[in-house]
């Protein structure tokens, strides 16, 4: 299936702060650009660390090398969008420098970045599940089953031949960019019984 990619959401023009910058340089450079972390780099642009509002809370009067938190999280480009939230979740960090493959800085996502995925249209929603899942992974009709989306939550009704079908169709629907939680009214032609009903939060939202 097609994920959008961090280089998509990324912001390419990174404010950065050098391992020398003073707490005034960094303090400073948070409120010119109203942000709330920098990324601190060498001088081959190579991430060292972090440095976020909350280090410049805890500590006074110091260099970025010694307010940042290190080694910084990152990520790459080319990685997906749900991977990144998956990882920002995990870790418990506010955003994330993208590095390319020799850990230089190319650019920078948030969370806030993250969560425009989840403003994807629910019609396109609708179109990717019966494109990229229904018809191209699972090799079946793209009308296989009754695919309705509303505000990024997804309902599959529908009967399908075996039941591990409408587990991964459910699994695989749940992983589409902007889905928020999937609706399983899926039975299977084996016997007929309903698979798990519930609403499932969707692996690449905010948990």
């Amino acid at each position: 299936m097609k994920h959008m990619k961090v280089g998509g959401l990324m912001t390419d023009q990174v404010v950065a702060a050098v391992p020398t910058a003073s707490f005034k340089d960094v303090a400073k450079l948070l409120a010119e650009h109203d942000i709330s972390g920098v990324p601190v780099v060498d001088g081959d642009d190579r991430v060292l660390g972090v440095v976020s509002e909350s280090d410049l809370l805890a500590h006074r009067e110091r260099t970025a090398r010694e307010l940042m938190t290190a080694p910084a999280v990152t990520v790459q480009a080319e990685q997906s969008v749900a991977d990144a939230a998956r990882l920002m979740v995990r870790r418990g960090v506010e955003r994330l420098p993208v590095v390319d493959e020799e850990e230089r800085l190319v650019g920078i996502v948030t969370r806030r970045d993250l969560l425009c995925v989840h403003l994807r249209p629910d019609m396109e929603i609708r179109h990717r599940i019966r494109e990229d899942v229904l018809t191209d992974v699972m090799g079946l009709a793209g009308d296989a089953v009754d695919v309705r989306v509303l505000d990024g939550v997804v309902t599959l009704e529908g009967r399908l031949r075996q039941q591990s079908q409408a587990r991964v169709l459910v699994g695989l629907a749940e992983r589409v960019d902007g889905v928020v939680a999937v609706v399983d009214r899926l039975t299977a032609q084996e016997d007929g019984t309903r698979l798990a009903p519930a609403a499932r939060t969707a692996l690449g939202a905010f948990e």
